[in-house]
C-alpha cells in the first residue's frame, strides 16, 4: 500500500507498506540514484514469509516530493524520524543501502536509534563515500547529460551479468530522480565523514558487503565493523554494489534470520 506522509511543510515523502499489521517490520532505505523500487527481490519474497515491509522513498527521488533544499544528512534524518512517529513503527529492522546506509547512520546517532532494535548496512557509503574526483567528474556529467551519469552509475554497480532489460529498467529508477536532487547528493556524499556517528550505534548491526563493490570499496564494511560495537560482516562473494539483487537469495535468507 502506497502513501504519502508530510515530513515538513510542503514536503511529502512517498512509502511503500507491504503486509501492515504482520509480524517483523524491516523498513528498507534505498541508495544514490535511485528509490524503494530498488528492493523489488526483497518485497517479493519477504512478506510472504511474514514480515511487514517498508520502503521509503528520499526527498528529491522516487515518487516522493523534490523541494530544492534539505539535502544534508541530519534534513534526510529527521525525515525518517516524521515517518517513524506518523506511522508510529517501534521496534523495527532498519535496513539502508549504500547512501541510505549513511543516512540510516545519522538516524541511530542524531536520533539515538528511535524505534529501531537492529540495523543493516548493505554496502553502507560510510564513513566516508566519493573522492573529490569522483564528485567533480559526477557533477559535470550530470549537469549536461544525467542519463549518461546514471547508465556510468550503473555500469560500475554490478559483478555478475545483467540483461540490457534489466539494466534499462535500473538505469529508469534513477532517472526518476531531480538533476538538482542528484547533484545535492553528490556534493553530501563528497563532503561529509561519518566517522563519529558510527560510534553512536548501538543496536546489533549486520554489514553485508560485496568483496568486488566498485562504488563503496569493501574496506569500508571493514572499518563500520571495526567502529560498530555489536556488530557482524559478511562478505559476499559474488557481489560489487548491487549484492540485494547479485546474491539475491542469500541476502534475504540471511536478513530474515537476523530481522527474525
Amino acid at each position: 500500500m502506497g502513501e504519502y506522509i508530510t515530513v515538513e511543510p510542503g514536503v511529502k515523502l512517498y512509502v511503500e507498506d507491504l503486509n501492515p499489521g504482520s509480524g517483523k517490520t524491516i523498513v528498507f532505505i534505498h541508495g544514490w540514484p535511485l528509490n524503494h523500487k530498488q528492493f523489488e527481490y526483497q518485497f517479493d519474497v519477504l512478506p510472504a514469509l511474514g514480515f511487514r515491509v517498508i520502503g521509503i522513498d528520499w526527498r528529491g527521488f522516487g515518487n516522493s516530493d523534490k523541494p530544492y533544499t534539505g539535502y544534508d544528512f541530519d534534513r534526510l534524518a529527521d525525515d525518517l524520524r516524521a515517518v517513524f512517529e506518523q506511522k508510529q513503527l517501534q521496534n523495527v529492522v532498519l535496513a539502508g543501502h549504500s547512501a541510505g546506509g549513511a543516512i540510516s547512520i545519522r538516524y541511530m546517532a542524531r536520533h539515538q536509534g528511535h524505534g529501531v532494535s537492529k540495523l543493516v548496512l548493505i554496502a553502507a557509503a560510510a564513513p566516508t563515500s566519493f573522492t573529490p574526483e569522483t564528485a567533480e567528474r559526477y557533477l559535470a556529467v550530470n549537469s549536461g547529460d544525467r542519463p549518461n551519469l546514471i547508465r556510468h552509475v550503473t555500469d560500475s554497480f554490478f559483478f555478475r551479468y545483467a540483461t540490457e532489460p534489466f539494466r534499462e529498467w535500473f538505469i529508469s529508477l534513477g532517472l526518476q530522480a531531480a538533476g538538482w536532487s542528484t547533484a545535492a547528493m553528490i556534493r553530501l556524499l563528497r563532503d561529509t565523514n561519518l566517522a563519529n556517528d558510527l560510534a553512536a550505534i548501538n543496536v546489533p548491526t549486520l554489514i553485508m558487503h560485496g568483496i568486488h563493490d566498485q562504488v563503496v570499496p569493501f574496506a569500508m564494511a571493514q572499518e563500520q565493523h571495526a567502529r560498530i560495537p555489536q556488530s557482524r560482516l559478511v562478505p559476499f562473494q559474488y557481489s560489487g554494489h548491487g549484492l540485494f539483487w547479485e546474491e539475491r537469495e542469500e541476502f534475504n535468507r540471511l536478513i530474515a534470520e537476523f530481522a527474525g
